[in-house]
């Protein structure tokens, strides 16, 4: 398998011309969203489609959109989903998410995002990469009152961010009346700090729950932890 396409379990997907490769951060929040009792899924910023296809293989009825502004990527998530088994139920669409949601007609259950976050980093030289990682075309207001539009009564919104950004994130959700009800907390290693944080939010106030995941032992690089492996463990052919 070359390194144009990354295998999964059920699936594979390409990325030859993607700006942004499979990785870490998209298998996490694919594999942990909560898909329960979700009927209309929808996949903001798409890229490879692989949170998407996911999603399709971890609940085997719901509809899922997925939207993605960059052509490129778009082109690549339509060819994956294309070749998945669930391709009835995945649809690739070429839109800005603020277009979007002024357009569509649609509520969705269970919206999930692994969103562009570099608010204050240098940007990349290459566009293409730049729209994919920084906040230049989808910022956390735009992002919060999309989600406040097409989200059920009862829906959630699931997402992983940076540490600081999930913490200003979850601030500005606040205001627009949603609660945090679920926070894992991501650590390369059992010795280094959280990097990472997936959350999901709602407008129905639950127990809140808080978890860590650490990725690796410490020990010697590519050591996973149980946790991780456990979460990941339906895709990634290695566990």
């Amino acid at each position: 398998m070359s390194n144009k396409n990354f295998l999964f379990k059920q699936f594979v997907i390409r990325q030859e011309k993607s700006a942004m490769k499979v990785g870490i951060d998209g298998v996490m929040l694919g594999a942990w969203a909560d898909v329960a009792n979700a009927s209309n899924i929808l996949d903001i910023g798409a890229g490879t489609g692989l949170i998407a296809i996911m999603l399709a293989q971890r609940n085997l009825t719901a509809n899922i959109d997925a939207v993605e502004i960059e052509w490129q990527s778009y082109r690549e998530a339509v060819e994956n989903a294309n070749n998945c088994k669930w391709k009835d139920r995945i649809n690739v669409i070429h839109e800005k998410f603020q277009t979007f949601v002024e357009a569509t007609q649609e509520r969705y259950d269970l919206i999930v995002s692994n969103p562009p976050y570099f608010t204050g980093a240098l940007q990349s030289p290459e566009m293409q990469r730049t729209v994919a990682r920084h906040t230049l075309l989808l910022n956390q207001d735009d992002l919060i009152n999309g989600i406040d539009k097409i989200l059920t009564d009862t829906g959630r919104f699931a997402a992983i961010f940076p540490y600081a950004e999930a913490n200003v994130f979850i601030a500005k959700a606040s205001m627009q009346k949603f609660f945090c009800n679920k926070k894992t907390n991501i650590k390369p290693t059992p010795q280094k700090p959280v990097k990472r944080i997936m959350l999901e939010i709602s407008r129905v106030k639950q127990n809140f729950m808080e978890n860590i995941i650490c990725i690796e032992t410490g020990s010697k690089r590519c050591d996973y932890t149980s946790e991780y492996k456990n979460l990941t463990k339906d895709f990634y052919i290695k566990f």
